[in-house]
């Protein structure tokens, strides 16, 4: 019986020191991210590592990142038009957009999800590819995290920064360089609602290629942004 004790206070406390550990890394590591560029992100690792399993090398990735005064205003807008239309008002989770993508997949062959530009940003940041409870459990804790300290505009600087426009572009500045030879700054609004367009599937759509279903989901995302209004995204 002692030793059954002894063992158990050891798996106590080396569960304990787990936890801490955990939540030490992980916070400051959220924390620091507030202030600080992320100098890559778990998606862009997986891509690079899928690159040299297949014999590419070491493949470039235009990633660059540029502040949020220096990103046009419609690009943002654009984004959260196509993405997340609640994103001010939730805290993380969008449980109206939820229930809303349950209905709606009942009627659907392809289901489609409801992330929000948060859980986007947690992913992206953070996780692997691969669906699974245990991903979608450490995405929620991450988003958590992201919506308790960091302001919004600071997730969606982010998120501008770190999303997939492409197969190898990642972020809206390099996105704006390579598909239109100019700075994320001076993106017009049909820029910004195509390179939005693409973000649910950046490996099958293709800014440098719009398919008609491209081209009409551009024009549904301009109506959205239509219908928010320039002043939306004021004072996030």
């Amino acid at each position: 019986m002692k030793r059954r004790g002894r063992l158990w206070r050891t798996l106590r406390r080396a569960l304990l020191y787990t936890l801490l550990t955990w939540l030490v890394v992980t916070v400051g590591a959220v924390l620091l991210l507030r202030w600080l560029p992320p100098p890559t992100t778990s998606f862009i690792l997986q891509n690079r590592i899928e690159a040299l399993r297949a014999g590419y090398g070491f493949y470039p990735y235009p990633y660059r990142w540029v502040d949020y005064e220096r990103i046009a205003p419609v690009m943002a807008l654009a984004v959260v038009a196509a993405e997340d239309q609640r994103f001010r008002e939730h805290h993380g989770l969008d449980l109206t957009g939820i229930r809303q993508a349950i209905r709606d997949n009942q009627y659907r062959n392809r289901p489609r999800g409801a992330s929000t530009l948060t859980q986007q940003t947690a992913k992206n940041l953070f996780l692997w590819r691969t669906q699974s409870w245990l991903r979608k459990g450490i995405e929620l804790y991450f988003t958590g995290l992201l919506e308790l300290l960091w302001p919004k505009q600071r997730i969606l600087e982010v998120y501008l920064n770190v999303a997939q426009f492409g197969g190898s572009v990642f972020g809206v500045e390099a996105a704006a360089q390579t598909y239109f030879k100019r700075p994320a700054s001076q993106l017009t609004r049909e820029q910004a609602a195509l390179l939005a367009a693409v973000l649910p599937s950046p490996s099958l759509l293709h800014v440098d290629a719009p398919s008609d279903y491209l081209r009409q989901r551009q024009r549904w995302v301009l109506n959205q942004m239509q219908r928010l209004g320039p002043g939306y995204l004021q004072g996030i």
